[in-house]
């Protein structure tokens, strides 16, 4: 059915390949030329598209430029001069090109054409990036949200649309002189979200996407969660270069906004903030060592990881080599970020049959992972209170 709809539709495109020459053709011999290409090229288009699959924009946009540069040679007695594109490069001092440009040049890149479109959105040259401006926050659980994410809003556009049946709009969008023409199944290409990392990029750029990540220091640094790190969904705001939290302790959201990129950081172990964390490292602990462990106010509410230090039994003489704290069951967790005496200064822990332990008063403490980042421990320090918390 498509070509005889070509072949009928030969009439018409010659009325308007006319109109789309910007000046009137006044010789006999420039008519007489412009009619035989003409005819040639649609012949030959003709007959080739039984073989071939190229477009009938590309064609008909190849042949109207060819016409003019021909008319206008043809009427001003000026010589064909070869210009050089862009697109005339081999792919290797292409790519050298594009792996240069910035984001938002990229972008501006990708505008020009659909051939320089698809090579701007290319996963290589997006991925320095990701990895220059989000690979300290974006982790391996948000990026498998971005999958669902991407996949559940392509899901939900696809059940609005109407039955998917080619029509004749379906066929005339891609031409030039239809461009006017917005068919339903062309608005709906439009709107799929793919699963590049261009497009992840660019949804976390401009705040569509929230992510899940954790935030040091909660709530402005609230006393209650000084020295913590908690879960939470983030947006990112570029106007201001912060993010906005959003945390769910108990079923209701709590939101904090501009919070700088030195209060975050990707979750140091890959499970929900519900589940209790199985430490591997409690026969291992000495003291002085730097720690986190879980802790939560109740049950119901998720775990936070709290920054503590390894301390010396009542019993230990704390004199290097006379010390047998590691030697011993019962570990020692030192909060000193609160002052001496306070109930939330220190807790103790068996190492051999370490669970959940606590209750409702003073919590509930759960897994311990063991620092051995000079980084993660740095960075725990630079959030230290300059005055003590009782």
């Amino acid at each position: 059915m498509l070509y005889y709809f070509l072949i009928s539709f030969v009439s018409f495109v010659m009325i308007l390949s006319k109109s789309f020459t910007n000046k009137p053709i006044s010789s006999n011999g420039t008519k007489l030329v412009f009619s035989n290409v003409f005819f040639e090229k649609l012949l030959s288009f003709l007959a080739s598209r039984f073989k071939t699959r190229t477009s009938f924009f590309q064609f008909f946009l190849g042949m109207q430029l060819s016409n003019k540069c021909l008319v206008s040679k043809f009427e001003h007695g000026e010589e064909e001069v070869e210009k050089v594109s862009l697109l005339d490069l081999h792919d290797l001092p292409l790519d050298c090109i594009l792996e240069k440009l910035s984001p938002s040049e990229l972008c501006n890149v990708a505008k020009v054409c659909k051939s320089l479109r698809k090579k701007c959105r290319s996963d290589y040259l997006w991925e320095k990036h990701m990895k220059i401006k989000w690979s300290k926050v974006f982790g391996d659980a948000a990026y498998r949200e971005w999958k669902c994410y991407v996949a559940s809003r392509n899901i939900d556009k696809s059940s609005n649309q109407h039955k998917n049946q080619k029509t004749i709009l379906d066929f005339l969008h891609g031409f030039v002189p239809f461009f006017w023409i917005k068919s339903k199944s062309e608005n709906y290409i439009k709107s799929r979200l793919d699963d590049s990392i261009a497009a992840l990029y660019l949804s976390l750029e401009n705040g569509k996407f929230w992510f899940p990540a954790q935030v040091y220091n909660r709530e402005n640094g609230h006393a209650g969660f000084m020295l913590s790190c908690y879960d939470a969904q983030l947006c990112y705001d570029s106007r201001i270069d912060t993010f906005q939290a959003r945390y769910s302790p108990n079923g209701r959201w709590t939101i904090e906004e501009n919070i700088k990129w030195e209060r975050l950081r990707v979750p140091p172990i890959d499970s929900p903030s519900h589940v209790l964390h199985i430490s591997d490292c409690l026969d291992d602990l000495r003291p002085g060592d730097h720690v986190e462990i879980q802790w939560r106010r109740n049950k119901e509410f998720p775990y936070g990881w709290w920054y503590s230090i390894i301390g010396h039994l009542e019993t230990c003489q704390e004199q290097g080599n006379h010390c047998q704290c590691h030697n011993k069951d019962t570990v020692i967790l030192e909060f000193t970020q609160y002052t001496v005496g306070s109930r939330w200064r220190q807790t103790m822990i068996n190492r051999k049959n370490h669970r959940e332990q606590g209750n409702e008063i003073e919590g509930f403490y759960g897994g311990i992972r063991k620092l051995h980042s000079k980084e993660e421990i740095t960075r725990w320090k630079k959030l230290w209170p300059t005055k003590t918390v009782e």
